[in-house]
């Protein structure tokens, strides 16, 4: 079932439509649906698929020229190219006569068996293929490779690409809709465990129920993300171990450099470079509160930006020794669910949730103005003196409008007691005029009236974007 990505399949249609020569790069991490986006592009084009794997230079190339050659309707006893410069100008010459599609997929495998590769084909470009009408797509899963060695300035292959897309999760929305079977405070709850990996969602049965399903694939050392986030850390990275210290250390609630270098008896200026890496990956992110110069602010905090990464830190790694020893469903039922879960969804995956929501109701024009920025605050309040914080913003700077936002959670809430808080706060951020204040939360509270001046947006509400 193919869902969302409705920007990148028009933005590579689009292209295709030009009719002239492109070389698109499509890369992102593993499992976030590379391979699903190409193939659903290609599906109604004539296109040639190729997938590099971890063997030698010769093999691939063998599989490469047959892959080739099928495509052409040529007998595979045909044989292989002698080279890829010779596999290349066969290509350019049959571009000539008609417009086809070239998937080189795992292209980092290909070029870690010939570290010549990248240079043989920005030949081939610049001599043959660019007066073509190729659509070549180099697609890869090592997020470093792809933006140093394909697209980074020092790569011969710089400035040959046409356009590049980088893979992300899918947001609340688009990961709903691979659970449509469920409702809508389910959905969300399963966002918050699972995140937007499209390849994770599709592993979530219909028949079960959101606990049998979490039990199923995190609490069961048979379960497909029971080892997945560690599994990808020792595949992704040479030092698996200090990159599992430093994960584990945020999921527990360390948010600063020193606070987590400290945690874990390293040296922030080294914990330092391993953050810029998880931070590269999108298994980590650091954020600012709103209105903060991100290249000037030390008041900068690292959060896990994977909800799965979170999740399964949060509660799994804690617990592996008793999951291995038969007890996994155990754990779950008296240290994942209840209350502890939804202290964990709320903050900070419902908060996320209705970030994403006020981005979408922006590009709706659903908001009372059109915002600009968007983010979170928090910090001290010199009058009250506590720290304190806005869970989610959206303004417009120039003209002086905010959008303040309020999300809880909860089965039982006092909607005037919240609003009251919130207007309590609203001299944080005085500079802005325009005000409109809202309340997020996971179900309309029977018997109340909403305070003057506040909207609220319930769990259902979020879906009618």
């Amino acid at each position: 079932m193919f869902v969302g990505r409705e920007r990148e399949l028009e933005a590579l249609s689009k292209l295709y439509r030009e009719d002239a020569f492109q070389m698109v790069v499509v890369y992102g991490r593993r499992r976030i649906g590379k391979t699903t986006l190409i193939s659903e592009f290609v599906a109604d084009k004539p296109a040639v698929f190729f997938t590099a794997q971890e063997v030698n230079d010769t093999i691939n190339l063998s599989r490469f020229s047959q892959k080739v050659y099928g495509f052409f309707g040529m007998p595979s006893s045909t044989g292989a190219f002698a080279g890829w410069n010779e596999a290349f100008e066969f290509i350019a010459e049959k571009a000539k006569e008609g417009r086809f599609v070239l998937v080189f997929d795992e292209f980092p495998c290909a070029v870690s068996a010939n570290r010549s590769l990248k240079s043989i084909l920005q030949v081939a470009i610049d001599h043959s293929l660019k007066n073509t009408g190729l659509f070549l797509i180099l697609c890869g899963s090592h997020m470093g490779f792809m933006e140093s060695e394909v697209l980074g300035y020092k790569s011969p292959l710089f400035g040959r690409r046409t356009a590049q897309l980088k893979l992300e999760g899918f947001d609340y929305f688009d990961a709903s809709k691979m659970l449509s079977g469920f409702c809508d405070e389910d959905r969300l709850k399963f966002y918050a465990c699972i995140g937007g990996t499209p390849h994770y969602l599709s592993q979530v049965k219909e028949s079960e129920s959101f606990e049998q399903n979490i039990k199923r694939l995190f609490f069961d050392m048979s379960g497909y993300l029971f080892n997945e986030p560690v599994m990808l850390l020792q595949q992704e990275l040479r030092e698996p171990a200090m990159y599992n210290s430093i994960v584990a250390t945020i999921a527990a609630g360390a948010s600063k450099l020193n606070e987590i270098a400290t945690r874990i008896g390293e040296d922030s200026p080294k914990v330092s470079k391993y953050l810029q890496t998880l931070v590269h990956l999108q298994i980590v992110h650091k954020i600012f509160p709103f209105g903060e110069n991100p290249q000037t602010s030390r008041k900068g905090i690292y959060r896990l930006a994977d909800n799965c990464y979170d999740f399964w830190y949060s509660f799994v790694f804690p617990n592996k020794p008793e999951i291995e020893a038969g007890s996994g469903e155990l754990v779950a039922d008296t240290d994942v669910f209840g209350e502890k879960l939804s202290t964990y969804i709320g903050k900070p995956g419902f908060e996320n949730i209705c970030l994403q929501y006020l981005q979408r109701a922006n590009k709706c024009g659903r908001l009372p103005f059109t915002a600009t920025s968007f983010g979170s605050w928090w910090g001290a309040d010199p009058i009250e003196r506590v720290q304190t914080d806005f869970d989610v913003i959206a303004a417009n700077r120039s003209k002086k409008q905010i959008f303040l936002g309020e999300c809880k959670w909860k089965k039982s809430l006092n909607l005037a007691a919240e609003a009251q808080k919130l207007v309590r706060k609203e001299h944080l951020l005085a500079e802005y005029e325009e005000r409109h204040y809202c309340l997020f939360v996971k179900a309309p509270p029977t018997g109340q009236l909403m305070p003057s001046g506040f909207s609220v947006v319930t769990a259902d509400m979020l879906f009618d974007v």
